[in-house]
């Protein structure tokens, strides 16, 4: 199975395209993986942001796999511990799903009927967090549950109690 991230933005504008790297490679130990820039509709934001969401899912739609099951993220999507992320990517594996796309929105977000058409719609918080932020701590996701699949010692269960 492959990972893939798709995001808006520009390489380097956050600061965090080094530790991005670092997970996607550690990622890619147990499953291809990369992480994809789109370019953001430039002009009309203000007028039109409606049309701009059309267009930018006209370029999400371009990128993406036929037959890969497509995540969407979305502040109000399902809300998962690292341990229920961990299992939609196992039963993706289990699935013999040839791989998934992440989708992180511009900073408009996401154009609903796109968004619905999504087989899973995922949030990382309930709070809007900044693109560059959202894909960091995606790849971070992606790679615990490598560890928490492969039995490693990156993740850790409560202690507390």
């Amino acid at each position: 199975m492959k990972t893939r991230v798709l995001w808006f933005g520009r390489r380097g504008a956050g600061g965090f395209d080094s530790q991005v790297e670092t997970y996607r490679r550690r990622v890619q130990q147990r499953w291809p993986a990369e992480d994809r820039v789109l370019r953001p509709v430039s002009g009309g934001r203000d007028d039109d942001p409606h049309k701009v969401l059309r267009e930018e899912a006209r370029l999400i739609d371009r990128a993406l796999e036929p037959g890969w099951r497509l995540v969407v993220l979305d502040e109000a999507g399902r809300r998962l511990t690292s341990e229920g992320f961990a299992r939609l990517l196992r039963d993706s594996e289990e699935r013999s799903t040839p791989g998934l796309d992440f989708v992180i929105g511009s900073d408009l977000g996401i154009d609903r009927e796109f968004s619905d058409r999504a087989n899973v719609k995922l949030s990382l918080s309930p709070m809007t967090l900044p693109h560059q932020i959202a894909r960091l701590v995606l790849w971070e996701q992606l790679f615990r549950a490598t560890h928490i699949l492969g039995g490693g010692g990156y993740h850790r269960s409560d202690v507390s109690g």
